[in-house]
């Protein structure tokens, strides 16, 4: 018996289970991946790594280097409570929506298929659409600047030679999902180093960090700039469709689909994420502490482009190769944020819309929304344009996180969905406040702009 039949037999038959007619998550390589039942902790723990480092690109993609260069730039260290809030909401709602995506057999947009009316459904396939984009398009700038500064290729074609990525991903599909694993976690060890070095030569003041990471500064609220940056960050930090990527690829483990295959994978897969989302939290706090030693601390605070930190960061830090371990991580990133996008859009529109298109047309498709704007913002207004456009992508994403976080803590806290898998009323209070945090941001930034 295949691990998919056994998945169907074994599978208990709660009112909210994925029935046996409905297609898999990703069911190319859904259970394709061997889990040991028994061996040593760091071996069944080594078999679930991997969807956890590949929602952490989420967490540090181009986008994210906008919002942390200019909150450093502007702000010095202020801004490293958001970045920390910010992760440890990351932390629990993909704890969430790991639990979800095993205990059910069906990834968010699934479960939102089989819950909600067409009409709700059809809004929240349109918000994660635009949330989709605004990401892709925070690829495609960062991509584009990186092989600018590194090749000296003119932005607007930087951006068309983007469109290329969509076969590098066809090719580490059609290797095996822990080919792209792989792949992902090699750019990402590039990241790390580099900003290890950067912050190794920066040598911050450590009670300066500590103090703003963990005790928050009232002007956050109260200064509509700071705030600006601050759901910017957030809307970089915590992806919406990151949350419908890990509900899916979690189920790429072949793990005895039981109540207790089900509960011990829901214990490595978080402690997959949570490892990784560290990652992303040292590199993101990396950036933001860089550009604050380099630029805010010698008074450049209007550094915001990309650009500009590339040719300013060696010589204020003065390392010679600064810049260029900049640019490359910057390319690294870009890169493996062309893997999430591409699955997030499949899964997105498999699971609302049970639309099966070709990867490479999705990903064309989605890749060519994105090109165009970045093409025509270039050709009009340059480089400060692109910068711009960076960090409104990020508002964008921040603006769609609740039609993302409100379903996912519905569903995991509800008993007659989940059985005895809903989470603890404990764990459901404070996701709500979670949801309520990022409501209560995003209405304030709306009020803000309508405002002027």
């Amino acid at each position: 018996m295949s691990d998919a039949d056994a998945a169907t037999v074994a599978r208990p038959a709660w009112r909210f289970d994925r029935p046996d007619d409905e297609q898999p998550s990703l069911r190319e390589v859904n259970a394709s991946i061997a889990v040991p039942r028994t061996g040593a902790w760091f071996r069944r723990l080594f078999a679930f790594m991997g969807p956890g480092y590949m929602i952490s690109v989420g967490y540090m993609d181009p986008g994210n280097w906008a919002t942390d260069l200019a909150g450093g730039a502007q702000f010095g260290y202020t801004l490293l409570f958001i970045i920390m809030l910010s992760n440890l909401m990351a932390i629990l709602l993909q704890a969430l929506a790991a639990r979800l995506g095993i205990a059910t057999g069906r990834d968010l947009a699934q479960a939102c298929r089989a819950y909600y009316p067409r009409p709700v459904n059809l809004v929240l396939w349109i918000a994660c659409e635009l949330a989709i984009i605004a990401c892709d398009l925070a690829e495609v700038i960062g991509t584009a600047i990186a092989l600018q500064l590194l090749f000296g290729i003119p932005l607007i074609g930087g951006a068309i030679l983007t469109a290329l990525d969509a076969f590098l991903v066809l090719l580490l599909m059609n290797k095996g999902f822990r080919y792209l694993e792989a792949f992902v976690v090699a750019l990402l060890i590039i990241i790390f180093g580099c900003f290890a070095i950067q912050i190794f030569v920066a040598a911050p003041p450590a009670g300066s960090i500590l103090h703003s990471m963990f005790v928050p500064s009232s002007e956050i609220v109260t200064n509509p700039a700071m705030l600006y940056i601050s759901i910017g960050i957030i809307g970089a930090t915590v992806m919406p469709h990151n949350l419908y990527l890990h509900s899916s690829i979690v189920q790429t483990r072949a793990y005895e689909r039981t109540d207790s295959g089900k509960r011990d994978a829901i214990k490595w897969a978080t402690t997959d994420s949570t490892i990784a989302l560290i990652l992303a939290l040292f590199v993101n706090a990396s950036i933001l502490i860089v550009a604050a030693v380099a630029f805010h601390d010698t008074g450049h605070h209007d550094v915001a482009e990309i650009g500009q930190a590339f040719e300013l960061l060696s010589p204020l830090l003065g390392l010679s190769i600064a810049s260029i371990l900049f640019a490359v991580a910057l390319l690294a990133s870009g890169l493996n944020s062309t893997v999430t996008a591409t699955l997030a859009g499949q899964i997105v529109m498999e699971g609302f819309l049970r639309l099966r298109i070709p990867q490479w047309a999705r990903r064309l498709l989605t890749r060519g929304v994105a090109i165009v704007p970045v093409v025509a913002v270039t050709a009009l207004y340059g480089e400060k344009g692109t910068a711009e456009l960076l960090v409104f992508s990020q508002v964008v994403l921040s603006m769609q996180l609740p039609f993302a976080v409100i379903p996912l803590v519905q569903f995991v806290s509800d008993k007659k969905k989940m059985g005895s898998f809903a989470i603890p009323r404990a764990v459901a209070f404070l996701a709500w406040v979670v949801a309520a945090i990022i409501l209560v941001l995003n209405f304030k930034l709306l009020y803000d702009t309508v405002a002027g």
